[in-house]
């Protein structure tokens, strides 16, 4: 290789490397993080303005607006989660 020159390496033919090369995810976790995406973009539209440039996570509203639908569609109710429940879930700051 040249001094400067770069190299794109292309996956799969192209495609997502997770569908193509491996098992990807099913529909049913797909849907809700196209939902997520779509709503994202759709905030930045309608707020974006005064924001700085930085990464931001995905607004609680949002979020839990598509968990709602989800398990609508699904049938499922839930029950409100208990102190316990909650402060376990606040405890967590990265990953899932």
């Amino acid at each position: 290789m040249l001094d400067g020159e770069r190299r794109v390496f292309v996956l799969a033919e192209g495609r997502l490397i997770n569908l193509a090369a491996a098992e990807g995810h099913p529909a049913q976790v797909m849907d809700m993080s196209f939902a997520n995406q779509a709503l994202s973009v759709e905030h930045l539209l309608l707020n974006g303005q005064g924001l700085e440039r930085q990464v931001y996570d995905v607004p609680e509203a949002i979020d839990k607006e598509i968990a709602r639908l989800k398990l609508a569609s699904m049938r499922v109710d839930i029950d409100r989660l208990t102190p316990e429940q909650e402060e376990y879930l606040s405890g967590w700051t990265e990953g899932t």
